[in-house]
């Protein structure tokens, strides 16, 4: 189909809407993210408090710990087509009302759960329960404040508002990263493991009203009321809608496409934390201070990156942040090892590899909506996200720290981003260039 034959959006609705919609959009995005690294950052304290009976070792501990962290990944799949198809049939909307208030319990909850010492064996279980919540909430958020946010961008801008997607991403990891960081400056180690590991978790209430009142003032995309109005059958009538094989293919595309962004993000600005410390020996406030430069240099390349993409395609600055990616990843990571590296050389290190992985998450989010019509939109880029997330993200930390465990290779965090990025490389090659002019279909 060409560009002239496919049926196409006005895109975009009032300047007052697509602000409100970035916002509204982005703002739920924030306590997700917020909130998984905050888990992340806080892995070691959860292990010990969680999965450490008596008799067993730290890295155990650590590999139980982000074997609960891979399984709300796992959900996550599971929640973007459940919400994905209400978001698709009823509105984007309502949808992300409800996701976001499903969220925010599920991760103040964190912050009141009984430990291993209080409950005992229970206290793993029911962690892992709340965390099999948020993933089913977290499927459900990318796909729709995606939709939001492209749907109702200016024509020629579309890259730039979906950049807004993961700038919030980095804004919650940086925001987990900093109070943590904060926590661990004020309180003693003793108050930390005992108490002050609750309080970002806490946090996620008075932060979930905040999103909630926002949603509500939220209209509905135009694409979607254009698209629900086409007939009595709702969004699935209408000439451009998508088969179920159509919309599989799209998605086993937007997973290969996504890949090294969901490798390289979770190693270099989740896992790296806990990586200083069992690896390498750092101390918990040296790795969360490498983390924060980290996501500062992940979070500076967003915006840029989607703009540019804008100009001149997903595929140049996507393919350019992933052969980065696979360029660097060992020197960056042999940068950190090196005990003779200046404190100034390895937060360069850090900085360079977030900003790498900004590049993919620039233009990521606009490259996925590009891919789905408007009536399968929601579910299906939520899904290739999820997917990917579930497989390449959710599973890093275990992964990482298991082959660490098993074979004493500290290179195994480099060895596992430059993998996934060579396979996911060809994948991305098969953009179109002009995708970026192109409109959303309806």
């Amino acid at each position: 189909m060409t560009a002239t034959a496919e049926v196409r959006t006005g895109e975009g609705g009032t300047p007052r809407a697509s602000r409100r919609a970035l916002v509204a959009g982005s703002v739920g995005n924030f306590i997700e993210w917020y909130e998984f690294g905050v888990y992340g950052y806080f892995a070691t304290i959860i292990a010990a408090q969680f999965f450490t009976p008596e008799g067993a070792s730290d890295l155990e501990a650590l590999v139980k710990t982000y074997a609960s962290f891979a399984l709300a990944f796992f959900f996550r799949p599971v929640g973007a087509a459940l919400f994905g198809r209400v978001g698709d049939r009823i509105g984007r909307r309502p949808t992300l009302i409800l996701v976001v208030l499903l969220m925010s319990a599920a991760t103040a909850a964190i912050g009141l759960l009984p430990t291993h010492a209080a409950v005992g064996a229970a206290a793993p279980w029911l962690l892992t329960l709340v965390r099999v919540v948020q993933g089913l909430s977290a499927g459900g958020e990318f796909g729709g404040a995606v939709s939001v946010m492209t749907e109702f961008a200016p024509p020629g801008r579309r890259g730039l508002y979906g950049a807004w997607q993961s700038f919030t991403v980095a804004l919650g990891l940086l925001a987990g990263a900093g109070l943590a960081a904060l926590l661990a400056t004020v309180l003693s180690e003793e108050a930390l493991h005992d108490w002050g590991w609750r309080l970002p978790f806490l946090l996620a209430v008075p932060l979930g009203a905040v999103a909630l009142w926002l949603r509500l003032g939220l209209e509905e995309t135009p694409s979607f009321r254009r698209s629900a109005g086409r007939g009595p059958g709702g969004p699935r009538t209408g000439p451009a809608a998508a088969s179920a094989a159509e919309t599989l293919r799209a998605v086993a595309a937007g997973v290969g496409r996504l890949m090294g962004w969901s490798a390289a993000g979770y190693t270099f600005l989740v896992v790296m934390p806990s990586y200083l410390q069992t690896t390498l020996g750092a101390s918990f406030r040296e790795a969360l201070v490498a983390t924060v430069v980290a996501n500062a240099g992940f979070a500076l390349a967003i915006l840029p990156a989607g703009a540019l993409s804008d100009r001149i395609g997903r595929r140049a600055v996507m393919g350019a942040g992933t052969v980065l990616l696979i360029v660097l990843a060992f020197p960056l990571l042999n940068l950190l090892q090196d005990p003779g590296s200046s404190t100034a050389a390895r937060s360069a290190a850090v900085f360079a590899a977030g900003a790498a992985v900004g590049l993919l998450a620039g233009p990521g989010p606009a490259m996925l909506a590009e891919m789905f019509p408007t009536t399968v939109r929601y579910t299906g880029l939520g899904l290739a996200y999820s997917l990917s997330n579930a497989v390449f993200s959710g599973s890093a930390g275990l992964v990482i720290t298991e082959l660490i465990k098993r074979t004493g290779d500290a290179d195994i965090p480099a060895w596992y981003v430059a993998a996934v990025c060579a396979v996911g490389l060809p994948a991305l090659l098969t953009l179109r260039g002009d995708d970026h002019r192109r409109a959303l279909r309806d």
